[in-house]
């Protein structure tokens, strides 16, 4: 899906941010067990960002693990002049995001999962719009994905052997 834009940096700058905590009980003949799991968002705030999913027994266990998990799955950005190159559409399960570009000074206009993941990627402004499924999860990978398939002037100029000022006149 978005594997071309795996990236490897120094893990030493990244932030990270928890988007959302889940209790799961399992009952037993000896009681009930409880374990966590958690979604984590890490990025550089410089066009890099990941996800990844801990489970644990512990709660700080759990949000450890997400975070390896994260970091084995970042994906590059193209971030221009702190919002993004152009309107995206994507979905992953029942979630469905729709991202656009916005003014500077319009903020992140986005829910609590969509807002992790445009922070950690270092998005400044930006309108986005939660369709279907509010699941933290889902939502998470969807707007990745969404991320993930953009393109900035450069790439596509690139791509199609054109030049810069073609793309623009169409």
């Amino acid at each position: 899906m978005y594997m071309a834009n795996r990236v490897n940096i120094n893990t030493e700058e990244l932030t990270e941010k928890l988007v959302a905590l889940n209790r799961v009980t399992k009952v037993t003949k000896g009681g009930r067990t409880f374990t966590f799991a958690a979604i984590v968002v890490v990025g550089d705030g410089n066009g890099v960002v990941g996800y990844g999913l801990g489970k644990a027994g512990e709660v700080s266990a759990a949000i450890a693990k997400g975070v390896e998990s994260a970091k084995k799955n970042l994906i590059r950005v193209p971030v221009l002049k702190g919002t993004i190159p152009h309107e995206q559409i994507a979905k992953y399960g029942g979630a469905r995001v729709l991202i656009r570009p916005a003014a500077p000074g319009t903020g992140v206009v986005a829910g609590g999962a969509m807002r992790a993941v445009f922070e950690s990627v270092g998005v400044k402004d930006v309108l986005a719009k939660s369709k279907g499924s509010s699941n933290p999860h889902n939502l998470v990978k969807a707007t990745v994905a969404a991320l993930a398939e953009l393109r900035d002037a450069n790439t596509i100029a690139a791509t199609r052997n054109i030049s810069l000022e073609k793309v623009f006149k169409g």
